[in-house]
């Protein structure tokens, strides 16, 4: 999935779309960490802000759980 930089929907929305396929599609296993704010900026090409918005998304919708000085990981099955 691209990222539609002239797109309708924001760049966190694009974002946080993708990484959500990835975790539903097993490339980010439970319980794992996703990659980093750092990593994210530079595979997308966004700002930190921008790559920050699509994590706090993803945890919105439970999908991830951020853990301060560790990461962000995808939820695991309770």
């Amino acid at each position: 999935m691209e990222i539609d930089l002239d797109g309708p929907e924001p760049l966190y929305e694009q974002i946080a779309a993708v990484l959500g396929a990835r975790i539903t599609d097993g490339t980010y296993e439970s319980r794992r960490r996703i990659p980093s704010e750092a990593a994210l900026c530079e595979e997308f090409s966004v700002s930190r802000p921008t790559a920050r918005a699509a994590v706090k998304l993803l945890n919105d919708r439970g999908l991830t759980v951020t853990v301060r000085g560790k990461g962000t990981f995808v939820a695991g099955e309770e």
